[in-house]
């Protein structure tokens, strides 16, 4: 446990104190939140408004998690083996499960947080969601699996690439490209066929839609992503990207050189 506390305490840290993790993980999903809602909701009907912010707001959501998970978790590795940390670890009696639970928990935190930030934001501009408590626990589970399938990704780059700029990079244009190739930043029905196809295969942005439904129903998600296949589908393909970042890492990152 002490192994454990210790690594959250410092991955935390070291999230709030990089002012680029603030501000691309922050404040930028924020500014794009407050600009989308501004700018892009002219030609919506007064009585769709509340519903069109609420989606806008699971929307950075989600690419909030996307940006904690893939970005900001392999910056962290990238970042201790670039200092030399994973070095020195390896010669001493640490676990790296021990070390991958800390880690991870310390980003699901972060993660927390900056969703109670948007959350707020989108509340207050006057984004309203239904659903109910039943809805509002199934919006969550699915944001959940959402940020086991980032933090998977986020394993796997930052096992992957050596240095913290190129997994920082990697992990911040693959959660932009995937925000639009798989409805994230689009409407679903705006999407080519073989897209929406990977729309709902893509964990994360079947996870995100599946949330929106929960909370504001198919007339915002454009189709029905809670039938059970797709929901065996979205939990199998998360937990296999969880999966396989924990055993890359365990195994490439701390492996003996």
């Amino acid at each position: 446990m002490r192994q454990i506390s210790a690594t959250f305490v410092k991955t935390l840290k070291q999230f709030f104190r990089v002012r680029a993790v603030l501000f691309w993980t922050v404040a930028w999903p924020v500014l794009l939140l407050l600009l989308i809602n501004t700018a892009s909701l002219n030609n919506v009907a007064a009585e769709d408004l509340p519903l069109a912010r609420a989606s806008i707001t699971i929307s950075m959501i989600v690419f909030a998690l996307m940006m904690c998970g893939m970005s900001n978790l392999a910056g962290s590795i990238a970042r201790d083996r670039e200092t030399g940390l994973l070095v020195k670890l390896k010669s001493m009696p640490v676990n790296p499960w021990s070390d991958f639970v800390g880690r991870f928990l310390a980003m699901v935190a972060f993660a927390a947080l900056v969703t109670f930030i948007i959350l707020q934001v989108g509340t207050g501009i006057g984004a309203t969601f239904e659903g109910g408590a039943t809805g509002q626990l199934q919006a969550t589970a699915f944001l959940l699996l959402a940020i086991l399938a980032a933090g998977g990704i986020g394993l796997i780059i930052g096992s992957l690439v050596k240095n913290v700029q190129g997994a920082v990079t990697t992990g911040s244009a693959l959660a932009v490209i995937t925000s639009f190739v798989s409805g994230i930043f689009v409407p679903y029905e705006s999407l080519p066929s073989f897209l929406q196809t990977f729309s709902r295969i893509y964990p994360i942005s079947s996870a995100g839609s599946s949330a929106t439904f929960a909370l504001l129903g198919q007339k915002v998600t454009g189709y029905d992503p809670m039938t059970g296949a797709q929901t065996t589908i979205t939990v199998i393909f998360s937990l296999a990207l969880i999966v396989v970042g924990t055993v890359l890492y365990s195994r490439g990152s701390w492996k003996k050189e």
